[in-house]
């Protein structure tokens, strides 16, 4: 097998204990969650992370990021995907649009964060999470969304071959870990040579 592949598998074993969490949750880590279409954001938001109910501490608990109980503006940003590259084309004024608009909501003492017993008091008011057109929320990591979003769904079982991760999500995914694979070669190569040149600030070259 691959160095490729097994980097692959390994991730895929890492997200299934995260399945297997949100499954504690009342999530389902066996299949894909898909959420009805006239579904509010929050319960769309949640299929992403295959957990197929919306519950108030869940979600507030998965979104605070730092696990500082409080969800700041970068929190908000985050959980609406707005740090991903699929975003990457909506404007910084809209982008803080979104956070305006979500602390007007559920931020009650008006201190710039909203807090978890803020956010069930509102949840519990029938307060939602509004949909601002963004998609579902993309917010983790290369590695996690390629597995649940094109591993799961089109490679899931113990019998795949790298011959069969032909499909363009896989070619670029690949890709990307063949530039680190190749980025820390190099650096190994020049460590094991000695003194690496363009680390050292460019004054204290002699040229």
């Amino acid at each position: 097998m691959s160095r490729l592949l097994q980097v692959t598998l390994g991730a895929a074993v890492v997200l299934s204990g995260c399945m297997l969490n949100a499954a504690a949750h009342g999530g389902d880590a066996q299949q894909q969650v898909v959420a009805a279409p006239d579904a509010d954001w929050p319960t769309r938001h949640m299929a992403e992370h295959h957990i197929s109910a919306f519950d108030s501490g869940t979600f507030f608990t998965l979104h605070d990021y730092d696990s500082t109980g409080v969800w700041n503006a970068d929190d908000i940003k985050r959980t609406y995907g707005l740090f991903d590259p699929s975003t990457k084309h909506i404007s910084d004024l809209k982008k803080q649009g979104v956070v305006k608009t979500v602390l007007s909501m559920f931020d009650i003492n008006h201190d710039g964060v909203i807090s978890a017993e803020e956010f069930h008091i509102k949840d519990a008011e029938g307060v939602k999470l509004p949909d601002f057109g963004f998609g579902p929320g993309h917010h983790g990591d290369d590695e996690y969304e390629y597995e649940i979003h094109h591993w799961e769904k089109y490679h899931s079982g113990d019998d795949v071959k790298e011959e069969d991760l032909t499909h363009p999500e896989d070619i670029e995914h690949f890709k990307k870990h063949d530039e680190m694979e190749a980025r820390q070669e190099q650096w190994e190569q020049e460590e094991r040579r000695g003194i690496v040149e363009r680390n050292i600030p460019a004054k204290f070259r002699i040229n």
